[in-house]
């Protein structure tokens, strides 16, 4: 699926930009060619968003942002990736969190590169990190 350009966005960096952290993530995601968000990650921003003493203005950020994303969410294929990594860093004592597990096998399915802030993604084997 991976165009050049195209990338996968972690909960870290949809975070970030929301809160107007860095003008270059701006400029990084105005110049990728395709930016995709897992639903996953779409249900963390959301479930951040309710806890928020600003629901309805987050809410709305979000809604915004998702606009400008294709969403990928999972099947049995994505399933498959989700079983074989997670076995894969449980075999290795490099335990990750559940939710990243399933980021990770999104990313890992469609060919894409994960831009992310968070480090233990590099714990899964093959996939392609960014670091926003």
């Amino acid at each position: 699926m991976n165009a050049s350009g195209s990338v996968l966005l972690d909960t870290t960096i949809v975070v970030d930009h929301l809160r107007g952290k860095s003008p270059a993530l701006v400029d990084r995601l105005t110049h990728s060619a395709t930016l995709y968000l897992p639903a996953i990650a779409l249900g963390e921003l959301l479930y951040g968003a309710c806890k928020s003493a600003f629901k309805a203005k987050t809410l709305a950020q979000i809604e915004n942002f998702s606009q400008l994303c294709a969403i990928l969410g999972v099947d049995q294929h994505t399933a498959g990736y989700y079983g074989r990594i997670n076995a894969g860093l449980a075999r290795l004592g490099k335990l990750i969190p559940q939710n990243d597990i399933w980021i990770a096998a999104i990313a890992l399915e469609h060919n894409l590169p994960l831009a992310t802030h968070d480090q233990h993604f590099s714990s899964v084997p093959g996939l392609t990190l960014m670091d926003w």
